[in-house]
């Protein structure tokens, strides 16, 4: 079984230290960045290594949404930030949409073809003008836009193998700080989230999101921890919304985590509150002393992961010879 820890790895190649870390079955995923690629042919390499060393193999994640957060750039098609098809669509819905499914399909098909099996996308936030870490990793301020554009953009990337998260739930842009550095709070009412914030995931599991990834927000009006620790927003996931996949913590090394207590205690809090995988994306050696809180994974938790396994993936030069590809590019390019 896939276990609840989601780690890092240091470079671009896997040390022998990092092979028995990801061995342990506390581990059931791997987080990559900028600093573990180099040119797709070594990402390939590196992600068939990372999926040799279990069975079932451990899934591969990475932020690739576009614009100014994409960590694989050369050698791939340059993504558009979110913000710019929700711009796109202000003057031609239909068209903005079109292009948003392409987005996905592109992102998704790159990917597979790497041996990645998702990216933590797309980003369901409203672009607020409040947040500086969201801007225009958002599509759109309007809710019905978001979710027209992030159904498209889910669309594509589902048609090229790979299944989508959802982030931040339940928003990240009604508040200023970026809970990387700071603790962020908002503090909107629940009903006041209803019909705007949350409109966006509830279109989208409605459309059988696979999975959501937690904010680091408070919003004291419904709990005092940020969501990723609070029972009230799972719970309010799984009945209010009927959301049957997987719950991904954002990244416990954050700033605006340390209200949880050390990383153990991070730990226990994202799993007592629901969640079923904890991303310690830069913990090295660290996280050893978290593996053993952890040996016997929920199979439930398990079952809900095991469903992120990317399907297909053709070679990276058989797609982008093809006609799929270069239509998709054509649609990107008046972005």
């Amino acid at each position: 079984m896939l276990g609840p820890l989601m780690l890092g790895v240091a470079g671009t190649r896997l040390t022998g230290e990092e092979r028995d870390r990801l061995a342990h079955p506390a581990v059931g995923g791997v987080l990559l960045f900028a600093r573990n690629y180099e040119t797709p042919e070594q990402l390939l390499e590196l992600t068939r290594s990372i999926k040799a060393l279990r069975n079932p193999p451990l899934l591969i994640a990475v932020d690739q949404e576009g614009g100014r957060v994409q960590r694989f750039r050369d050698g791939l098609t340059a993504l558009p930030a979110l913000g710019r098809l929700g711009q796109a669509a202000l003057e031609a819905p239909a068209l903005a949409q079109e292009a948003a499914r392409s987005a996905g399909w592109m992102m998704a098909s790159e990917l597979r073809a790497l041996g990645v099996d998702f990216s933590f996308a797309p980003v369901l936030d409203l672009d607020r003008g409040i947040s500086r870490v969201i801007g225009d990793r958002a599509f759109s301020g309007s809710p019905e836009t978001v979710a027209a554009l992030a159904l498209a953009w889910q669309r594509g990337a589902r048609s090229a193998g790979m299944s989508c998260v959802g982030k931040h739930f339940p928003g990240h842009g009604g508040t200023a700080p970026d809970s990387h550095e700071a603790s962020a709070v908002d503090d909107r009412a629940l009903a006041d989230l209803v019909h705007t914030d949350l409109l966006p995931f509830r279109r989208l599991i409605d459309n059988g999101l696979a999975a959501v990834m937690m904010a680091h927000v408070v919003f004291p009006a419904v709990d005092p921890r940020p969501a990723g620790f609070a029972q009230a927003w799972t719970g309010y996931l799984r009945r209010t919304l009927g959301f049957e996949g997987a719950i991904f913590t954002d990244d416990l090394e954050m700033a605006a985590a340390a209200v949880a207590g050390d990383p153990a205690g991070r730990l226990a809090a994202a799993m007592a509150a629901g969640c079923d995988m904890a991303i310690f994306g830069n913990a090295g050696r660290r996280a050893d002393a978290l593996l053993d809180r952890c040996t016997h994974p929920n199979p439930l938790s398990a079952l809900r992961l095991a469903r992120l396994h990317g399907r297909g993936g053709e070679s990276l030069a058989t797609l982008h010879a093809s006609p799929a590809y270069r239509e998709a590019r054509r649609q990107l390019a008046g972005l």
